[in-house]
């Protein structure tokens, strides 16, 4: 089952180096896991882009969650299952051959995690 943004969370944003917001919980989110453990909680979507920067790659982490860090195709879309925002962070690298690449880690201590 696909879920649109407003399906997940509301009022999200990124102040500095933090993210606040309501993470809603969600159920029976197939779309983001085919593993059932995995398929309700509560999921942050976000946007990345270099604004300028063509050509550039943006890899995407959540330290301290259950997968490898995500390469950003076009659309620069990315959902994450939150399960503890004191302990886990997001982990941005922007790089481009040539350049320095720029890391950026984001707090999620600033979300509110809706229960069931």
């Amino acid at each position: 089952m696909g879920k649109h943004v407003d399906d997940l969370q509301t009022g999200v944003s990124i102040s500095g180096t933090s993210i606040s917001g309501t993470l809603k919980h969600v159920t029976g989110y197939t779309g983001f896991s085919g593993d059932a453990s995995e398929q309700s909680g509560n999921y942050l979507a976000l946007h990345f882009d270099v604004p300028g920067v063509t050509g550039a790659t943006i890899s995407v982490e959540l330290v301290g969650g259950t997968d490898e860090p995500i390469i950003l195709d076009n659309d620069g879309l990315v959902v994450l299952r939150i399960t503890n925002k004191n302990t886990q962070y997001i982990k941005v690298v922007a790089g481009k051959a040539g350049y320095v690449s720029v890391i950026r880690a984001y707090s999620l201590s600033d979300l509110t995690l809706n229960t069931a």
